[in-house]
């Protein structure tokens, strides 16, 4: 899960619809791009940064964005088989444009939801969102500990070490509450404390990941409820900055293959069709060893292409991931076309979110596994 934070201004204007007696401009990021205000109101991701955990696992509200992703590939003793993908977005909002402090009712920080289930036996796709804000408890995080939610969607832990992970999740057809313990240790991304995701200066995010959690609970489809197990990926990101003049979108990878190596790769996307050199990704070797790898560690290459006929974007839908140090070639094929979210009614965002089955060969020798990837930027271009 890379920078979703045009959702978030997006997700204003329907604040704006929701909550009318709060009259919430557009945030000037004139002193990302060059201009260099007194004071920016929220800090950046900046290099050097020491994760502290449980701590880390809360939330940051001196950064501007952050968001806590799960996504996963699930199995119900009769056969059945899902993905799904659960996410809680925090946003905050610049001081000087709360306008009715002091009150219960102020925004200080907005809260979205997408909530997403791939029923790849039934070939369905289904998906449901929510918007609120921290004000009389309708939405919030801890700073001490991973609990987010907003209503009583939430996904929770506690202090321990290896907690498991609950996540809670429903709308009027689809009921989701998994147990997610963690399999091997969290992975940190990029080098130096940060994830770079452009050259100007703040243009990065502090992130790291459970790459592997073992996954039990319960499904529920239209009344008809599953046992489910299986494997989950999480996400953790926080920082301040938003996509580069010149960027239109990402595509993202979570891969874990059966011999139980991750892989979690981004292609930060211009406006010309090329990767910025700020893409990057991460290798995670059975043992829990982490290996960062460059833009020219990978490529991605596209070989198919899906329409949708709600939002008009063309997506790429299949891919050729090549590492040629690692003697590792793997197809990624979509285990559903149409996997994409529509967020009429939070962040007014289409992208393309899906789970993935995942061929090819490592050394020499054939290799299975799966996997997600987010596709942005394809039905609109991500202007700041």
């Amino acid at each position: 899960m890379l920078w979703l934070t045009h959702k978030m201004r997006r997700m204003v204007h329907a604040v704006r619809v929701v909550i009318p007696i709060v009259a919430l401009l557009a945030y000037d990021l004139s002193w990302v791009s060059g201009a260099t205000p007194s004071s920016p109101p929220f800090q950046f991701a900046t290099a050097g940064y020491r994760f502290n955990f449980p701590r880390d696992h809360g939330s940051h509200p001196t950064y501007r964005t952050e968001w806590w992703y799960y996504t996963g590939h699930l199995q119900s003793k009769n056969g059945r088989s899902f993905g799904f993908e659960l996410t809680f977005f925090r946003r905050a909002v610049p001081p000087d444009e709360i306008k009715t402090l002091p009150s219960k009712w102020s925004i200080n920080q907005l809260y979205l939801a997408h909530f997403a289930v791939t029923d790849i036996t039934g070939k369905r796709f289904h998906f449901s969102e929510k918007l609120s804000r921290e004000g009389l408890g309708k939405a919030g995080t801890d700073e001490s500990r991973l609990h987010v939610w907003i209503d009583d969607w939430r996904a929770e832990a506690s202090t321990e070490p290896s907690a498991s992970h609950i996540l809670v999740a429903h709308d009027e057809t689809h009921t989701l509450g998994l147990t997610l313990k963690p399999a091997k240790p969290l992975v940190a991304h990029g080098a130096a404390g940060i994830s770079r995701k452009g050259k100007d200066v703040g243009q990065a995010s502090h992130y790291y990941s459970f790459t592997r959690l073992a996954t039990s609970g319960k499904l529920t489809i239209d009344g008809e409820s599953f046992d489910v197990t299986g494997i989950s990926w999480m996400d953790h990101e926080f920082g301040s900055a938003d996509l580069g003049a010149d960027q239109v979108g990402w595509d993202w990878f979570s891969i874990q293959l059966e011999d139980d190596t991750e892989f979690m790769l981004y292609r930060m996307r211009r406006k010309d069709g090329s990767s910025d050199l700020a893409s990057s990704g991460t290798a995670v070797s059975p043992d829990g060893s982490t290996r960062h790898l460059e833009l020219t560690d990978f490529q991605i290459e596209s070989t198919g292409t899906w329409t949708s006929t709600e939002s008009k974007a063309t997506y790429p839908s299949r891919w050729r991931l090549t590492f040629r140090s690692l003697d590792l070639a793997l197809d990624v094929t979509p285990l559903l076309a149409d996997q994409e979210l529509r967020t009429s009614r939070s962040s007014k965002v289409s992208y393309w979110e899906g789970a993935v089955a995942v061929t090819g060969t490592k050394q020499g020798r054939p290799i299975k596994g799966q996997g997600y990837v987010e596709l942005t930027g394809y039905a609109e271009r991500l202007k700041m």
